[in-house]
């Protein structure tokens, strides 16, 4: 099992400027206490899991030691494995690419939170994120059902391929069960039983969850200024940059995975850093109404949203580098950025 963030440009030859908002040193300790209560009280604890069948297998010893006596290596100090499956079999790339939606969306529509495979979902959400990751799942087991379909194919290929490599075992016989995705809702609030069993102990929990929760406010905060500064910076690259002296093709991709952030960052802000906000609200302004087109048929309104860009990119870098961070305790790893 492996478990599986004002201007308006235009063409014409006006346009406003205004000056990048400048982070502070200072955090708001109030507006970060209130934000971590309204995550407290308006999101839901989700994780999700696969079980997915393994597809490399470290060689036996024996065959360790023939790769060894190759290179002339001691084989204690050499590592192998090798592929018992064609991960770039259609069959196969179908089962994965389910997989890799199903943990985009989940990571999409959730926040971080300092704990093992677990991200904070809106309580709102609950009701259409349980249904789009039941439709997941069954998109799953049905391309699960076409790769054990063709799976006796796949082992013989792979004994082709592997040789005296291949061994029999370590395939199962069936791949009935292999392939699945689980959503679960765990309980991250301390139980209410401590509350006349161990009081002390509830009032320990209660100050640890609320540390929880004061984490995941800056995990948030770090993962939008990240992707922020992320996606500002490589369109402003890609609007300056020049490639054998002609300006840098680009994607409408580049300007739609903006417009996608400003959305999610809508859905998700928890509204914990005014300085985040107005940044945000910058970047959006500088692109709103300006379609990809329009960017590569006009080189001055190239120059003026990647100079805007390019300072909104500095400073949210500055903002990540001044603002103080406490020590965020991660059991394992963390449910991943925005």
């Amino acid at each position: 099992m492996s478990t599986a963030t004002t201007t308006s440009h235009d063409t014409g030859q006006t346009s406003s400027r205004r000056t990048t908002t400048q982070p502070t040193n200072n955090p708001t300790t109030q507006l970060e206490r209130n934000a971590a209560q309204r995550l407290r009280t308006t999101m839901a604890a989700v994780k999700l899991a696969f079980t997915w069948l393994g597809v490399r297998k470290t060689l036996a010893p024996e065959q360790r030691t023939t790769a060894a006596r190759a290179f002339h290596a001691d084989r204690e100090l050499l590592t192998a494995s090798k592929l018992i499956l064609d991960t770039k079999n259609p069959a196969y790339r179908a089962v994965a690419a389910v997989r890799s939606e199903a943990s985009g969306y989940w990571r999409t529509v959730t926040l971080p939170f300092p704990e093992a495979g677990i991200r904070l979902l809106p309580q709102a959400l609950l009701g259409t994120f349980a249904s789009t990751m039941q439709t997941y799942r069954e998109r799953l087991q049905e391309a699960a059902r076409e790769l054990s379909s063709q799976y006796d194919t796949i082992k013989s290929e792979a004994q082709r391929r592997l040789g005296t490599l291949f061994n029999a075992s370590d395939y199962p016989s069936t791949l009935d069960g292999l392939f699945d995705l689980e959503v679960s809702y765990p309980t991250i609030e301390p139980p209410a039983y401590l509350v006349s069993l161990h009081p002390d102990v509830y009032q320990q929990e209660q100050a640890r969850v609320r540390e929880r929760f004061e984490s995941a406010v800056e995990l948030a905060e770090q993962a939008f200024a990240t992707e922020l500064q992320r996606l500002t910076a490589h369109l402003a690259e890609r609007l300056t940059g020049l490639h054998d002296g002609q300006p840098k093709v680009f994607r409408d991709s580049a300007v739609e995975n903006l417009r996608e952030f400003f959305e999610r960052f809508r859905r998700l802000n928890i509204r914990s850093s005014p300085e985040l906000d107005a940044l945000v609200e910058q970047a959006q302004q500088t692109i709103n109404g300006v379609e990809p087109q329009t960017l590569r048929d006009s080189n001055r309104l190239r120059q003026m949203v990647a100079r805007d860009f390019e300072q909104i990119q500095a400073s949210v870098g500055e903002m990540l580098v001044d603002r103080p961070r406490r020590n965020i305790l991660r059991r394992g790893g963390v449910g991943g950025a925005v």
